[in-house]
């Protein structure tokens, strides 16, 4: 494991999918969810994340809790694959199971392509992200209005793949944060369980001091490959991350996952 601190100007950073000229992306929305994919199977991937979002809100009427706790519940034992999944990386993080739920879903529909014959599957669920493919995948960094905004990505080769690339931010999102963070990203082969520790770490952070800490605890989650988290103009990066480079990209506002009108 490595670790390292350095001084950045960056602020508000977030991820999302840069790609390549010869990709295709399509946008989606459902039910205030919004996804950017790309695969040869798009139809069978929004039906994949329309049959599992739909799984999941027929057992939170069995389980209300499951949708509003933010620690580790135990769960019905009719609770369908999405849930225990969920529920999963919530016992290793100790965040709520809902804390997972967009990597869970992406990962779901990614695998639904690929299972089908797809060769590739990039799904962006709002940042968080699950993909596979035979060529290299850039997943760009995304600072808002910052000078730095389409600047730096992450270069993610094919033998690193299947891969899952989760995002948390106290600054931008309608998610819940505990904390004060600019942004934490966690990656490993499991999207809910990089999902529920992005958040966990976003969590933790609430000064620059902090990121050591969050940095330690999260990568002592069994699952955990790397985290990266920023602070202020600290940046913190432990583990096994991808290839951090230089991109260049003056279109990258209009390649976050929004509503679709």
């Amino acid at each position: 494991m490595s670790k390292l601190h350095r001084e950045l100007p960056v602020r508000r950073m977030f991820i999302h999918i840069l790609g390549i000229s010869l990709r295709s992306y399509r946008s989606f929305s459902y039910r205030g969810a919004h996804f950017r994919i790309c695969s040869s199977h798009p139809e069978l991937i929004i039906e994949e994340i329309k049959i599992q979002r739909n799984i999941l809100e027929h057992y939170i009427k069995r389980q209300p809790e499951f949708a509003s706790s933010l620690k580790p519940i135990e769960l019905l034992s009719i609770a369908p694959p999405i849930a225990c999944g969920m529920q999963e990386a919530s016992a290793k993080t100790g965040v709520g199971p809902m804390a997972a739920v967009a990597g869970a879903s992406a990962q779901a529909a990614a695998e639904a392509a690929l299972e089908a014959g797809a060769c590739e599957a990039i799904v962006d669920n709002g940042g968080d992200i699950f993909l596979y493919s035979e060529q290299k995948i850039v997943i760009g960094l995304y600072a808002g209005t910052h000078s730095l905004s389409g600047r730096l990505a992450f270069e993610i080769m094919p033998v690193e793949m299947p891969l899952a690339v989760c995002s948390s931010s106290s600054c931008m999102g309608h998610s819940l944060s505990l904390g004060d963070c600019d942004l934490a990203t966690a990656v490993g082969k499991d999207a809910a369980l990089a999902d529920a520790a992005a958040t966990l770490a976003c969590n933790l952070v609430r000064e620059p001091e902090d990121l050591g800490r969050a940095l330690e605890k999260v990568m002592a989650i069994q699952g955990v490959q790397g985290v990266l988290i920023v602070k202020e103009g600290k940046v913190g990066i432990m583990g096994e991350l991808p290839k951090l480079i230089r991109h260049e990209d003056k279109c990258l506002s209009k390649k976050i996952p929004k509503d679709q009108v």
